[in-house]
């Protein structure tokens, strides 16, 4: 039993860090667009606002990226969970095909209700402001 704690620790721990990863690129995506804006604002030009788009769309997709490997993690933790103590053999492989099933692909993920309703309202707020600039 020793052995497959020690295994489902290891996975825990990057689980846990993929998490923290996801938490930091919203935490610099809100700041970075408020950066963006503060700079725009001062000549109030349209085309800057739009920039902001691309570090939203480009935080967008590493946040998925660290979704998806999230949930594959999950997925090898569930394996080794109901796996014999006798077979673990310490694997951290979490990209093997029986792990990509399911809603474990990029776009189930991009489109997930985490994702979506954070970085859709944000667009959403870029399109408003540039509206009102207008």
């Amino acid at each position: 039993m020793e052995k497959k704690m020690k295994h489902m620790e290891m996975i825990q721990g990057v689980i846990n860090r993929m998490a923290s990863n996801s938490f930091a690129l919203k935490g610099w995506a809100v700041t970075l667009v408020t950066g963006i804006f503060a700079l725009a604002s001062k000549d109030a030009d349209k085309r800057f606002f739009l920039v902001t788009y691309v570090p939203i769309l480009i935080f967008w997709g590493l946040d998925t990226y660290y979704l998806l490997q999230e949930r594959r993690y999950r997925a090898l933790y569930e394996k080794v969970r109901c796996t014999e103590e006798d077979a673990i053999d310490f694997s951290m492989n979490a990209a093997l095909p029986e792990f990509k099933v399911g809603k474990n692909n990029y776009m189930d993920c991009f489109i997930s209700t985490t994702e979506l309703w954070f970085y859709l309202p944000l667009a959403l707020l870029v399109g408003i402001i540039i509206i009102i600039v207008r």
